[in-house]
This record gives structure tokens, C-alpha cells and sequence, in this order.
């Protein structure tokens, strides 16, 4: 066959150039879980926008309901810094740089002043001819009191130990009140009682669960508008502003908080 003319093209060795995609890859996206669990910011703290004044012992409570968890306590007069931040009747506090919440009634813009000692006022006969035991340092009763069931209920025990005692000293006090529903303080949580009398007699009472406050686990006493606490027993009966009326004032019944 004969050969052609034609020039033989030369065959080249280099390799051929890469293709350049123009366009992305595509990348699977995995779905996220909404069960996985998500990193929890830090809680900032609460800031301080002023102050206000308890009016009256108070307990401070984690969060902004009766029967919430108790973070502590206030004593009558007692500052507390507060965020200005409110839930219906309970305002924020700060405790510590934490949020915490007291009943609004408790707490006032002005610091309470102690009231100059009032006059003596005239008890009524049956109450200066009055008789009761005279108070005992030892021996104290745990003996179950003949209305014990209805006035013990929902206290602590060491509420149950003021009634306890007192009833068996001072058998002549026939009404006492213990735990209130929905109240936010002492009288809520069972860790206070009433103990109804008034006059010399109800200073008897007063001074008998003082002397023994150690035993029975008593934190504060109120009567006759002046309080005696534990912690600043040193100072003796101290005076309380004046809150209106005999009940609020304490002068018909020995107000007992324990811890």
C-alpha cells in the first residue's frame, strides 16, 4: 500500500490538563438534635436599683410564692438591697448576688424607728387580779396539751415544744394560734405560735419562754410592742414602731418564733 503524503502529527506525552469544577461540592449537613444538650448560659446576677426596710420578722424565699423553698430570714428594721423588679405582691431582693423574693407587706422605703415608751395603760380588774404560775428556768413539759392535735398541727418541733411547755405552766391560757395558710412568714411555715393572753399575765409567759429560749429553740419573742431575739439578747426588750392597732401591736397575745 503506498505511503501517504500526509505528515505524521506528533503524538504528545505531557498529561492532559485537570478539569476546574466551577461549582461547589455539595457537603451533607447532619440535622441537628433538638435533643442534644445545649450549653446553659451562666445566670447573671440581679443588680442592685436601692433599698428598702423590713417592717416585721420575714422569711426570704427562693422564689416569689408562699410555699416556695425558705433562703433565710429578716429581722424588724433590717436593710435589704432590691433589684426594683416585682411578681404580683413579692419583690425581688438580692441576697449574695442572688435573686430571692419577700412578701411586699414586709417591707417599707423608710427604716422603722422604735416609738418612746408609751404611758402604762389601765388593765381592767379581772386582769390586775389575774393569777398565773410563776415561771420555771427548768423542767420543762412534753407533756401532749388537751387541745394539743388541733394547735399542733403543721408546727415544727420546736413550736410544738413552746406550746408543750407553756400550756403545762401556765394551764390558766386557753387559746393559741399556730400555722395560717398562705401566710408568708413564721405563722406559714409552722415555725411560729400566738399565745393568747395579755397584761402582767402575758409578761409572765413572755419572760418565762425567754428564760428557757435556749432549750426550746426560740429565735425571737414579740409582746406589748417590744421584741427579744436570740442573737441580740444583750440588748433586753427592745421597742417596736407603732403599728396601729392592740392585735398588730402584740398587746393581746405573746408572739413566739422559733428556729
Amino acid at each position: 500500500m503506498p505511503e501517504s503524503d500526509e505528515p505524521v502529527q506528533a503524538i504528545s506525552a505531557a498529561p492532559a490538563k485537570p478539569q476546574v469544577r466551577s461549582e461547589p461540592v455539595p457537603v451533607r449537613v447532619e440535622p441537628i438534635s433538638r435533643s442534644e444538650e445545649r450549653v446553659r448560659l451562666k445566670e447573671r446576677p440581679p443588680e442592685v436599683n436601692g433599698h428598702l426596710f423590713a417592717v416585721d420578722a420575714v422569711n426570704v424565699r427562693q422564689e416569689p410564692r408562699a410555699d416556695a423553698r425558705r433562703a433565710g430570714s429578716l429581722e424588724w428594721a433590717e436593710k435589704i438591697a432590691v433589684s426594683g423588679e416585682n411578681r404580683g405582691e413579692w419583690v425581688e431582693v438580692v441576697v449574695d448576688k442572688k435573686s430571692r423574693w419577700v412578701h411586699g407587706d414586709f417591707l417599707s422605703e423608710t427604716k422603722p424607728k422604735p416609738e418612746p415608751e408609751p404611758e402604762p395603760k389601765p388593765e381592767p380588774a379581772e386582769e390586775e387580779t389575774s393569777e398565773a404560775p410563776a415561771p420555771a428556768e427548768t423542767g420543762l413539759s412534753t407533756s401532749v396539751c388537751p387541745d394539743g392535735s388541733s394547735v399542733e398541727s403543721g408546727l415544727v418541733s420546736n413550736a410544738v415544744s413552746v406550746y408543750r411547755s407553756v400550756c403545762s405552766s401556765f394551764p390558766s391560757v386557753n387559746s393559741y394560734g399556730g400555722v395560717r395558710p398562705g401566710d408568708s412568714g413564721e405563722h406559714g411555715s409552722g415555725q411560729a405560735l400566738d399565745i393568747m393572753i395579755s397584761g402582767d399575765a402575758g409578761w409572765e409567759v413572755a419572760e418565762y419562754v425567754r428564760a428557757n429560749a435556749g432549750e426550746l429553740g426560740v429565735s425571737y419573742i414579740i409582746y406589748s410592742q417590744k421584741i427579744w431575739s436570740t442573737d441580740r439578747a444583750g440588748e433586753g426588750w427592745r421597742y417596736m414602731e407603732d403599728r396601729g392597732s392592740t392585735t398588730a401591736n402584740h398587746y393581746d397575745h405573746v408572739h413566739v418564733s422559733v428556729y
